[in-house]
């Protein structure tokens, strides 16, 4: 599937790599059909990554591992809301959170409240709230300027 991106340019997305989210995201429940695009250069190692929507190619999410900044990270998440996507296991579960970057990137917050929990295996998907009281808007310039300091 070839998708003339904003940020990208033309790129052609292979079927084995585009993510599933039946409800779409939250605030666009139309946009249903994603990839996860990285840094070639860095592999699966770059930290920041785009969640590209395949439905409409102006629109692309900047992502990351929420483990990079907060090790200990793992939402509880109702079971209801993730027999859709199959059964998770440790190899098989992707769990990345949104990057809001405001004028002042120093500013640059996560979303840990609604993160987008993937199955590898099936390419489902979804935007999910947690259980837990995990901030909407937590920062993250700081720690992500130490662990740029720590793998030097």
């Amino acid at each position: 599937m070839k998708v003339n991106t904003r940020l990208f340019g033309e790129i052609d997305i292979a079927d084995d790599k585009i993510v599933t989210l039946e409800k779409g995201i939250i605030g666009f429940p139309d946009l249903q059909k994603f990839t996860l695009i990285f840094d070639l250069d860095k592999g699966d190692k770059g930290v920041i990554k785009w969640f590209q929507s395949l439905d409409e190619p102006q629109f692309a999410l900047p992502v990351i591992d929420p483990t990079v900044i907060l090790p200990d990270y793992a939402p509880s998440i109702n079971d209801e809301l993730l027999e859709p996507l199959g059964e998770l296991t440790d190899d098989n579960l992707l769990i990345l959170v949104t990057i809001k970057v405001p004028g002042d990137v120093k500013q640059m917050t996560v979303n840990l409240r609604a993160p987008l929990i993937i199955n590898a295996d099936t390419l489902k998907g979804g935007q999910l709230i947690t259980e837990d009281e995990n901030d909407v808007r937590f920062p993250i310039y700081d720690l992500l300027q130490q662990n740029a300091k720590g793998g030097e």
